[in-house]
């Protein structure tokens, strides 16, 4: 006797999405390029670059009275995108008045972790945070500072990111914001991504050279997004769009 196999729901692999990538490094950093060309190799995914013209890190949310045009530019390897001569918030007020319209908002990779009181002052997720406000799932990933940081390691879990949610943004849930931090090891390992809400403050911990290879945090997991980053772990905090506290 012969069975039929139920069908298969093809809802989430035929769906297409429009990403909207934007940074605070600028849209030539070997950074957005990363993830860029990560994201593009996904047929299911139409990648749109909007990007600083230059370095704005630690400018926040800050916009540009009037608003600010983009103008055509190529990230480092040659992938088409604008520029906009402004804030990284700006290139998504810009995109988004050039008619764009993103299902999802990706900021990074940024060169440098944006942990604990970073969050508040970063371009990253300022622009991130931008788009959630205007009603975008967004996420702004950061890749842990060294002289050359790893950002091949960070660009597979914005894939990863963006599969996991995929249904969510097609069902167009509410948005929501995260933020994605990837230590660059010095030694060892990257450790398996974890969640952890953002730290108030550093206090005495350094999180500069990172070693992936030291004691296991443990069962009870990370108190913060510090001591996630400094054992090694990629780490995601979900953050109120307003406020950038943690959402629980």
């Amino acid at each position: 006797m012969e069975t039929t196999a139920p069908p298969v729901d093809t809802t989430i692999q035929s769906e297409r999405l429009v990403v909207l990538v934007t940074n605070d490094d600028g849209i030539d950093a070997a950074g957005i390029d990363a993830v860029v060309n990560e994201l593009t190799k996904d047929p299911d995914l139409d990648v749109v670059v909007w990007a600083p013209a230059t370095n704005q890190s630690g400018t926040g949310d800050k916009t540009t009275p009037g608003g600010l045009p983009g103008v055509a530019a190529t990230t480092a390897s040659g992938v088409a995108g604008y520029s906009v001569a402004g804030f990284p918030a700006d290139s998504v007020n810009a995109a988004l008045a050039a008619n764009v319209v993103p299902d999802v908002v990706i900021s990074g990779i940024n060169a440098g972790q944006n942990i604990g009181p970073f969050v508040k002052i970063s371009g990253t997720v300022g622009a991130a945070a931008t788009a959630t406000r205007l009603g975008y799932w967004a996420l702004a990933v950061s890749q842990g500072i060294a002289e050359t940081p790893a950002f091949e390691t960070a660009a597979p879990l914005v894939a990863e990111w963006l599969a996991k949610h995929k249904q969510d943004i097609v069902d167009k849930k509410p948005a929501r914001l995260f933020n994605l931090n990837v230590p660059t090891c010095a030694s060892g390992s990257l450790r398996p991504l974890t969640s952890a809400p953002p730290a108030a403050d550093f206090g005495t911990r350094k999180a500069t050279t990172i070693a992936c290879d030291g004691p296991d945090l443990g069962p009870s997991g990370a108190a913060d997004d510090v001591d996630a980053f400094i054992a090694g772990h990629a780490v995601m905090s979900e953050l109120n769009a307003t406020t950038l506290a943690s959402v629980s």
